[in-house]
């Protein structure tokens, strides 16, 4: 969202948010769920943000509609719409994405529900991006997306990138269905496989040119003090051990027998991402920088990985 990001009575004239507008509706919801002390981080940063998107939502404009539709009368019917949905967001505290059943990710739309994450990543930026100079996603790729939930990585990866085949991976039958809808929303049936697999268990011996993962990274005592938000998301997708990091020892363990000689293996690791750092001392490791925000996401390639292991092999010799 963001549309709303500078908005408030203080700063708009009068005249941009007349009685009974949307403008004014979108203040007003933004204060009462500043009040009942909600969380935003599921698509949104602010309560400003999260009223427009209930705005896009029940009026079916654009994420990023028009200012001017501000200043639009508000119907008796879609304010009755408005009233109920932020009513639902206040007393379940659900994120906004399964309430309404969509999210975006890397300006494409998708389907949610409580069986996968909502879709947020900086990930997003390398699959409407690219990972230049590292990989050309021009050429023909595999690519491999380790605990896809709701397939939003892969997809997006497909969508923009003609020349990747993306293969899909879950642990959870439930999430994959979710996934087989967005497959099919976006048209990429013939370029996405979806594989129910234990990180790269259900792999066999398939190799890849990029192995992508926003995999569990939230540390076991971190879990009890999430917001309530994070309670309505499914505990297999968060939680990673006492470190976090149970999942990405996994994802380096594996890494050399899946990757080409030329293979990368790209990893957020969100709050573990200094525990990451540690565990990697004297590994060759690339933290990469966004220019839309985000962090905590490295980059190794398969000789590093293959460095890892040895390590690990040398220290429990």
């Amino acid at each position: 969202m963001g549309i709303l990001a500078q908005m408030s009575e203080s700063t708009l004239p009068e005249s941009t948010i007349p009685p009974g507008s949307v403008g004014q509706w979108a203040i007003a919801a933004a204060e009462a769920m500043a009040q009942a002390g909600l969380f935003f981080g599921h698509g949104t940063a602010t309560a400003i943000d999260e009223a427009a998107w209930m705005v896009s939502h029940v009026l079916v404009l654009a994420p990023d509609f028009d200012d001017g539709e501000f200043a639009r009368p508000l119907s008796v019917e879609h304010r009755a719409r408005l009233d109920a949905l932020l009513q639902d967001r206040i007393a379940t505290r659900k994120p906004l994405a399964y309430l309404v059943g969509e999210a975006w990710f890397a300006g494409l739309p998708f389907h949610v529900d409580e069986s996968a994450l909502v879709p947020r990543s900086p990930l997003a930026e390398i699959a409407r991006d690219g990972l230049l100079p590292w990989l050309d996603f021009q050429r023909d790729l595999r690519v491999l997306d380790v605990g896809t939930g709701s397939g939003c990585i892969a997809i997006a990866l497909a969508r923009y990138w003609p020349a990747l085949a993306v293969d899909a991976a879950d642990i959870s039958s439930a999430a994959l269905m979710l996934a087989q809808r967005n497959v099919q929303r976006h048209g990429v049936v013939e370029r996405v496989r979806l594989v129910e697999s234990d990180v790269y268990d259900g792999l066999g011996d398939a190799r890849y040119d990029l192995i992508l993962s926003n995999p569990p990274y939230v540390p076991q005592a971190s879990m009890e003090s999430l917001p309530e938000e994070y309670r309505h998301e499914p505990a297999l997708g968060l939680e990673a051990g006492a470190d976090g990091l149970d999942i990405f020892r996994r994802l380096l363990a594996g890494a050399p027998d899946h990757l080409a000689p030329d293979g990368l293996l790209v990893v957020e690791l969100g709050e573990a991402a200094a525990a990451a750092d540690a565990l990697l001392e004297g590994i060759d490791a690339v933290w990469l920088d966004f220019e839309h925000g985000g962090e905590g996401v490295v980059l190794l390639d398969r000789a590093a990985c293959l460095q890892f292991n040895q390590q690990c092999e040398e220290r429990t010799a």
